[in-house]
C-alpha cells in the first residue's frame, strides 16, 4: 500500500506549489543600466573591451513581462528606468566573459549568476550561460529563492531582446519551462 500514500504525497506538493505559484512571477523583462556596468583592467583587447575571462558587475531594472517587446528600451541615456512606474525590482549580474569576450558574435558570450530582487522583498538567484544570439533561447539553472521563489521551478528560460547603443542588454525571462534551447 505505499503507492496511495506517494500519489497523496505527490498530489499534496503539487498542490502547494501551485498555490505558491500564484504569487510567483512567471515571466518578465529586465532591462540593464549600462551605466552600472563595470568590468577589471584586465583582461582585455587592444581597444580596451572586455577579452575572455575578465570579471563583471552590472544592473538593471525587472519590468512586467512584455514591457520591452517590439525593441522598447527600459533605460534612458542617464541609467535612470524609462518606465518608473512599472519596475518590479532591481536585476544584478555578476560573472566572467568567455567565448571572445565582447568580440563574440555568437553563442555564449558570459557566464553569469543573476539576482533579480522583487520590490516585495522576494529573490530569484540563477546561474548560467548568457548568449550573445538576439531572438535564441537559453536554460539557466535557478540556484535560490525567497519568498514566492523559495521553490521556484528549477530551470528558467532567458531570451536576450537585444543590445542597444549605449543602454544595455534587453532580456525576457520566464520560469519553468522545458523546452529545448532554439
Amino acid at each position: 500500500m505505499k503507492t496511495p500514500k506517494f500519489i497523496l504525497a505527490a498530489t499534496l506538493a503539487s498542490t502547494a506549489f501551485s498555490a505558491q505559484a500564484d504569487d510567483m512571477l512567471t515571466s518578465f523583462d529586465v532591462a540593464e543600466d549600462l551605466s552600472r556596468f563595470v568590468f577589471a583592467d584586465a583582461p582585455v583587447f587592444d581597444d580596451g573591451m572586455p577579452a575572455y575571462g575578465n570579471p563583471f558587475i552590472t544592473q538593471g531594472y525587472v519590468y512586467p513581462a512584455g514591457t520591452l517587446d517590439g525593441g522598447i528600451e527600459g533605460t534612458l541615456a542617464d541609467g535612470s528606468p524609462a518606465f518608473p512606474d512599472l519596475v518590479i525590482g532591481i536585476w544584478t549580474c555578476d560573472g566572467y566573459m568567455v567565448g571572445d569576450g565582447m568580440r563574440t558574435e555568437t553563442g555564449t558570450i558570459v557566464i553569469t549568476r543573476q539576482i533579480i530582487q522583487f520590490a516585495d522583498g522576494d529573490l530569484l538567484i540563477s546561474q548560467g550561460p548568457e548568449l550573445a544570439d538576439v531572438d535564441v533561447s537559453v536554460a539557466r539553472a535557478v540556484t535560490g529563492g525567497t519568498g514566492d521563489y523559495a521553490d521556484a521551478p528549477a530551470e528558467i528560460r532567458q531570451v536576450m531582446l537585444g543590445m542597444s547603443d549605449g543602454y544595455g542588454v534587453r532580456l525576457q525571462i520566464e520560469l519553468g519551462q522545458s523546452q529545448d534551447a532554439s
